[in-house]
């Protein structure tokens, strides 16, 4: 850990510092002048942290409740999603134009969705029966939609996946056997899809 945390150090500054990258790059993400903290900012440092071989990168919008919109939904989440399309758009074909997105799998997702009809205020309250995820890269096999939900846009009636299913999958594209990554816990071998969870291997490539 001590050895780590040095290295963590002495690499740290230089990696996120976007100094070296072109205009063009900053452009790419619609980073601001300035590179004040941003989404954008954020997406551009997962890609160098990618590159240097971090194998693991958390991105996350909206800090607090920014998208848990139980009001105003359409205001809050037309900024929040015009915060993040252009960084998203630009990771991807960043990865994909320096050869890393085919090793690299990206995982878009929240909680859950909102409902179809109105909580409050123009607002919608949590829906975890239906809702989107996506993948690119890594293995995945671009260019197709998976499920769908009832014509309300409230239940999932189509290839529905659990969210232990979800895992089993990324784990599959990780290349590895969900039913045998098991680790202790009270007492107990568990699994990550609580013993439960079934790889969906048709989103492969």
């Amino acid at each position: 850990a001590y050895e780590m945390a040095f290295h963590m150090q002495t690499t740290g500054p230089e990696l996120i510092d976007l100094g070296r990258e072109t205009q063009a790059t900053l452009n790419l993400y619609g980073i601001e002048p300035g590179g004040k903290p941003s989404f954008a900012r954020n997406c551009l440092l997962a890609r160098r942290l990618v590159e240097n071989g971090v194998r693991f990168v958390q991105l996350y919008s909206g800090a607090g409740s920014g998208w848990d919109s139980h009001s105003n939904l359409e205001t809050s989440h037309s900024k929040l999603c015009h915060s993040v399309d252009k960084p998203i758009a630009g990771l991807l074909a960043d990865l994909k134009a320096r050869g890393l997105l085919d090793e690299t799998l990206v995982i878009w997702g929240g909680e859950f969705g909102r409902t179809p009809m109105s909580e409050q205020n123009g607002g919608r309250d949590h829906n975890p029966t239906g809702f989107t995820m996506w993948m690119a890269g890594g293995g995945v096999r671009g260019g197709q939609s998976i499920g769908s939900t009832d014509d309300l846009g409230l239940y999932a009636v189509q290839d529905k996946l659990h969210v232990h299913d979800l895992h089993a999958t990324i784990l599959h594209l990780l290349g590895m056997d969900h039913t045998k990554v098991i680790y202790p816990h009270q007492g107990r071998p568990e699994r990550i899809d609580q013993n439960e969870g079934r790889a969906y291997t048709k989103i492969t490539a």
